[in-house]
Formats: C-alpha cells, sequence, structure tokens
C-alpha cells in the first residue's frame, strides 16, 4: 500500500494528462489523478452509459487502491487549505465561545422521574442523568465521554427505560454506519445484563411488564428496516422471535408507543403510502391493522384517553385530523371522523395528543408554529413577534398536563424553551440557550419573497447584522436542501454570527421539494417536478443580487446529503453566479445509485426520485445527475465532504464526481475533497468536532469570496 500511495502521489504532481483541467500556477500543488477505467453501466431497457471511475466503488472498504486515492485527497486538501487555517482556527474559537460549556437541558417529568442530559466544560458528549422528582440525588444512565473514550466514533441512537423503570435499553454505534448494536443496562445494580442485539435500527421498546423489546432488525446489505423483532431479557438474541416482516423494499419499518402508553405501533413508511398495526402494551402479541396501505393515502395515529387521533391526507392534500374511538377503531377508515378540517393555506405538519387538548404543529406562510385546539372546540395560536421562526412541540412525555411545552428559534433568537398553561393561559419561560458574548439586538431577520422563472414566490429567511447596507458589494452565504418533504427552518446557530459580524448575509432559500408552503410545495419540487428545486435556488441568488444583498459572483452556497445533489445541479447550471460551491456527502451520482437496489436505501427512493428502469425517469434523471452532466466548463471553487462508512450516501459518490471534475472542469478555481476515515453521514462524533469541520469549510469559503 505504500508503495501504491507514492506512486500515486508522483502521478498527483506530475503535469496533468489529456482532457484535465488547465494547469494550476507551479506554486499550487498538484490534485490527485484517479485512474480511468472502463466499466458500462446498463439499464433494463437497454441504454448503455460509461462510468470510468466506477472503480473506486468497494463496498467492503478495503481496497488499497481506493483508500489510497482518499488518503491523497486528503493529503491536497491539507496542503490546499493550508492557507485558511488560522482563519479556520480563529472561526472555530469564535463558535465554541458561544456555547455554554457546562450547559444541560430542561428535565422532563416521566413515571416519576427527571430526565435530563448535562455537558461538563470541555465534553464532546453529554451525560444522560434522571433525579426522582421528589427530590433525591443524581443517577447517570449513560456517562457517554467515558463510553466513547478511544473510539474515532461514537453515538448512542435512542433510549428508553422500561416502564418499570428498571432497565434502560439503548443503541450503540461506533462506526459511523447507523448499524446499532442494543445494550440493556439494569439500573438497579448498574450492571449492563450480556443480551446483546447487533445490527439494528436506532431506538426499541418496551412491553409494558418491561420484560419484553420490540426493535428493528435492519437487512445487513441494503440496510433496509425490515424486520420487528422481539427480544425477552436473559434470552439469546438468536432466539428472537419476528413479530412483522416487511416484503416490499419500498417501506421503511419502525416501532413505537403512543403518547399515553397504552399501545405499541408497528409502522410501515414509503414516501406516498404507509399503515399502522397496534398491540395493547400490556399485552403486545397481537399487532392490529388501523388502515391498509394504500398508495397516495397516509396517515399516522396516536392514542390518549378512549380514542385514537389520526393525521392524513385523505381528501386533504395539507392534512387533516380525524379521531375514532377505541370501540370502531377496528372498522378502519369508514369509522374515522373528522377533527379539523383540511386547509388550503395551512399544512398540518404534526400533532400530540394530551387529556382534554391536542397541540399541533403547522405551518403557514412559510414559518411553523404551534397551536391548541382543546376538545371544547377552542383554538388559540401561539403568537410570534418575527417574520422568520420556528416553533416545535418539545418533552411533552406525559398527557395528564395542562403544560404543553415547545421550543421558540429565528435566525436572531437563540433556542427558547416555554410552556403554556392550556387552561389558565399562562406562559413561562423555561429556558433560553445561553450564548455567551452574543447580543440578539446587534442583528436583523426578514423574510423576503423572490419570483422563480415560472412566477412562484419562494420564501427566503435572512439574517445580517444591524446597519447592514443593501448596496450590492456584501459577501452571502446561501443554504438550502429542498428534497424529501423536509424543510428548513430558520433556527438559530452560534456560527452565523461570526459570517454577519464580517458583514456577510446569510440566507436560507425554502426551495420547492420542502414542505415549508404545503404539501404541494412538495409535490412540486421531486420526480418529474425535481428541476424545481435547482432553478429555484439560482433564481432566489438572482434575486438577492438584483436587491443589493450581495455582490454577484461573491456568493456561497451550500447544502448537504440531498441538498448536495441541489449544489452538484447547481454547480453545472449556474457555475457563474457563485463563487464558491460546499457539498457536504453530496447525491450526485444519481441514476447509478437508484438502478442499484443492493445500495442501502435505493428501493425506498424511487417514489422521491423516480424508477430509472423506466426509462421517462431515466431520462429525467440523467439530464440532472450531477455526476452525469460534468462539462468542460469554469466551475466556482467546491469544498465536497463525505465520510468513508456514510449509509445514507456512499463514499464513492462524491469521490467519482470529484474525479470527473477534476478531469474536466477548467479554470484554475481550486477542488478539495475531505474524506472523513471514521465517520458516515452525519461527520465525526462529538459536540465541538462537528463544529470544527465546520470551521474548516467556512474558512475556505470565506478566503474564496475575500472576507475578513
Amino acid at each position: 500500500m505504500k508503495t501504491l500511495l507514492a506512486a500515486l502521489f508522483l502521478s498527483a504532481s506530475a503535469v496533468a494528462t489529456a482532457g484535465a483541467q488547465t494547469s494550476a500556477p507551479a506554486t499550487l500543488p498538484q490534485p490527485p489523478v484517479a485512474a480511468k477505467k472502463p466499466h458500462e453501466v446498463k439499464t433494463p431497457f437497454g441504454a448503455v452509459r460509461q462510468d470510468e471511475y466506477y472503480w473506486l466503488r468497494d463496498d467492503t472498504r478495503k481496497n488499497p487502491e481506493m483508500l489510497a486515492y482518499l488518503t491523497a485527497e486528503n493529503a491536497y486538501a491539507d496542503r490546499m487549505l493550508a492557507p485558511a487555517r488560522p482563519l479556520a482556527e480563529t472561526l472555530y474559537r469564535e463558535t465554541i465561545g458561544r456555547i455554554k460549556q457546562d450547559d444541560s437541558t430542561v428535565p422532563s417529568r416521566t413515571r416519576g422521574y427527571l430526565y435530563y442530559a448535562r455537558f461538563d466544560t470541555g465534553a464532546n458528549y453529554t451525560i444522560l442523568a434522571r433525579k426522582a422528582d421528589s427530590g433525591g440525588t443524581e443517577e447517570i444512565l449513560l456517562d457517554q465521554p467515558k463510553m466513547a473514550e478511544g473510539k474515532g466514533f461514537f453515538q448512542i441512537g435512542d433510549w428508553e427505560v422500561s416502564m418499570d423503570n428498571r432497565y434502560l435499553a439503548y443503541a450503540e454505534d461506533t462506526v459511523g454506519r447507523r448499524q446499532y448494536t442494543l445494550r440493556i443496562k439494569d439500573l438497579k445494580t448498574g450492571a449492563l445484563l450480556p443480551d446483546t442485539i447487533g445490527n439494528m435500527d436506532g431506538g426499541a421498546v418496551w412491553s409494558a411488564d418491561g420484560r419484553t423489546l420490540f426493535y428493528v432488525d435492519k437487512d445487513p446489505v441494503t440496510l433496509l428496516s425490515k424486520r420487528i423483532k422481539a427480544h425477552v431479557i436473559g434470552t439469546p438474541a438468536s432466539s428472537d422471535r419476528v413479530v412483522y416482516e416487511e416484503k416490499d423494499d419500498s417501506f421503511y419499518i419502525g416501532v413505537g408507543r403512543t403518547s399515553d402508553d397504552k399501545f405499541i405501533c408497528i409502522v410501515m413508511e414509503s414516501t406516498v403510502s404507509n399503515e399502522a398495526r397496534c398491540a395493547p402494551a400490556a399485552d403486545p402479541t397481537r399487532f392490529t391493522l388501523l388502515a391498509p396501505r394504500e398508495r397516495e393515502f397516509k396517515y399516522s395515529a396516536d392514542h390518549v384517553g378512549n380514542r385514537w387521533i389520526i393525521r392524513t391526507n385523505w381528501n386533504a392534500k395539507n392534512y387533516k385530523l380525524m379521531s375514532v374511538g377505541d370501540g370502531n377503531a377496528a372498522r378502519g377508515r369508514a369509522a374515522w371522523k373528522d377533527l379539523v378540517p383540511h386547509s388550503d393555506t395551512v399544512f398540518i405538519e404534526n400533532f400530540q395528543p394530551f387529556t382534554g387538548f391536542l397541540a399541533i404543529e403547522e405551518r403557514a406562510g412559510g414559518n411553523k408554529r404551534v397551536r391548541i385546539l382543546t376538545d371544547a372546540g377552542k383554538s388559540s395560536p401561539v403568537q410570534a413577534d418575527e417574520p422568520a421562526y420556528a416553533m416545535s412541540l418539545s418533552g411533552n412525555s406525559e398527557v395528564d398536563t395542562p403544560w404543553v411545552r415547545y421550543t421558540y428559534d429565528s435566525l436572531v433568537t437563540p433556542t427558547t424553551t416555554y410552556e403554556t398553561n392550556v387552561k389558565t393561559g399562562e406562559r413561562r419561560t423555561l429556558k433560553v440557550q445561553p450564548v455567551p458574548g452574543y447580543d440578539p439586538s446587534r442583528y436583523v431577520t426578514e423574510r423576503v419573497w423572490a419570483t422563480a422563472r415560472d412566477g412562484t414566490r419562494i420564501p427566503v429567511s435572512l439574517v445580517y447584522a444591524k446597519g447592514f447596507r443593501k448596496d450590492g458589494s456584501a459577501a452571502l452565504f446561501q443554504q438550502a436542501y429542498g428534497s424529501y418533504g423536509s424543510s428548513t427552518d430558520p433556527r438559530f446557530s452560534p456560527v452565523n454570527p461570526s459570517l454577519l459580524d464580517r458583514g456577510m448575509v446569510y440566507a436560507i432559500a425554502h426551495i420547492r421539494g420542502g414542505q415549508e408552503m404545503g404539501r404541494g410545495w412538495y409535490d412540486d419540487g421531486h420526480l418529474l417536478n425535481k428541476k424545481n428545486s435547482f432553478t429555484d435556488f439560482i433564481d432566489v441568488t438572482r434575486y438577492l443580487v438584483d436587491q443589493g444583498y450581495a455582490r454577484k459572483g461573491r456568493v456561497a452556497a451550500m447544502g448537504g446529503s440531498a441538498g448536495g445533489l441541489l449544489m452538484g445541479a447547481v454547480a453545472n447550471m449556474a457555475p457563474q453566479d457563485y463563487g464558491v460551491i460546499v457539498a457536504q456527502v453530496p447525491f450526485v451520482d444519481v441514476v447509478t445509485t437508484m438502478l442499484d437496489a443492493s445500495i442501502p436505501l435505493t428501493t425506498n427512493e424511487y417514489d422521491e426520485w423516480g424508477n430509472p428502469a423506466d426509462k421517462r425517469y431515466y431520462d429525467y434523471m440523467l439530464s440532472y445527475s450531477p455526476y452525469d452532466n460534468v462539462t468542460a466548463q469554469a466551475y466556482p471553487a467546491l469544498y465536497v465532504g463525505t465520510g468513508l462508512w456514510d449509509s445514507q450516501v456512499q463514499y464513492y459518490e462524491p469521490a467519482k464526481w470529484v474525479a470527473r471534475l477534476r478531469a474536466r472542469k477548467t479554470g484554475n478555481n481550486p477542488l478539495v475533497f475531505r474524506v472523513n476515515m471514521e465517520a458516515g453521514h452525519g461527520g465525526k462524533s462529538g459536540r465541538f468536532e462537528r463544529y470544527r469541520q465546520q470551521s474548516e469549510w467556512m474558512a475556505f469559503a470565506l478566503t474564496t469570496l475575500k472576507v475578513d
């Protein structure tokens, strides 16, 4: 391997081969040159594409030639980023200086205990603890700093305490591939039980007697959630009973408990359909179907008292709430009754039932808010004073209470946790996230509306320092996601003041493909409408430049995962509009990935992107796939990041994209590729590590845009 690595470095420092980008000045290091090896990618209907970098795929992640190439890319990135390293360190110090190091969460009460997580000063991970709500000493459940010692990656996926408060089940990942190991701790003795279950999803649910755990078993190759199994404490994992097995590979499955703890529910969900099967937690032997799956029919259900509350799109594009009593639940949706009707302008995103009322998360005008609806029919939206904000229900672990807890964020306002009393109207502040040295009065947030090329008005959330002048000279940092119906809310970040204090504007483009403006917003940004996401982003940039928020070309764009697909498409379609593009764990090889059902998550994604086995979808996806549309043109400066163990977007997608960009792009703008060899989709674990990684690409962007 050393010989191969040395040879690769020699080729990297040699003159670029014919067809590669224009040579950079002699003083700059030369990038690695990936070998080209002929490979055909075929479709079921006969189309053939050449993929000269397909060899970079190695599912074992042990191929010496592939690892040498990634190592060389990291070495090249180190050299290219060296001039920006002092700024990166400054940005990192500024960011962590705004983080209260010995912080803790607001305690949440569950079955007589107050649960919370706390950071010790300097720690990367929290200590999970509880106290009896009647008083007493702290009981440490998970000492994550100690558990993470000596590990390159560490993450607790989820944890669950048994109904009798005796046992703690938790899921642990030490690779970053989201293949968790389930462990059980006896909270009475503090000892770990010998019970260990591997290759499971991130969470588990206890039966009412605290002796049986229901968990999701994953396919070891595709990483699809395939089976719900039941594990009885003290028995070997090999004897775990299969409770449910999903045959349709387009569905994810999960297991959870209703808000009142009375039922355990198995949920199967695809992009356009789902179903739920529930059993009493006291006797989880027979799971009853609430409503059968049907294409374009979605619902989710929760239970409190003697009724089920159901959120559904049944004759309701923006969703509505319905209810059914326990005695009629077996009749299916024929027995469901309208509770909150459909609205053309308000999208119901989530809800939580309490005894005597409902708390509803809904979207209106691009903002996410909370509304309270009593059983008597009184409706009360929670008010906000800023033009762009986000509210979320949070920490409501018990239903027999008049208090509803929620968080409030904006690009200016740090996360604030409130609770309001439904009976009295009293509101109290439980916590304002401390941000040392930060003064919100120094910043301004705005909501503007950019007109897309087809006439659609796109909401944009902005923040900048007070006194900012729209004279067309500033630098802009623009971010978006725009896929899966996932909305990008304007939430506070301790990172942003470092941009704003340097005169930059920060913008979130709420492009189609999310659900900021309702379900139709998503429908207009996926499948055969996917290009709307890309053109929306570009049109937002041009609008902000035209309005004087930034100078043309002095714009940094950033997106990750499916947002990385957005970055790849934008780089191909409008490279002249951006000075720098940051693409983290980008999904850029759309067609090849979607043709291969063995790649993790592919089959779940057919209703998001289309199945390229169908020529209509193949042609459309091929027309925007970033990897397939790299051309001989001048691209902006690019920072691309990936994780070798990524389970969501495999490392070889960005690796191939970078290799092809290096071979075809013209000009001298830098392209750096940072490969995290010990992490997956979310990068390195730990609260400070992610800010250190973020500071690297931020410094690259600021240096490129000449931001002091």
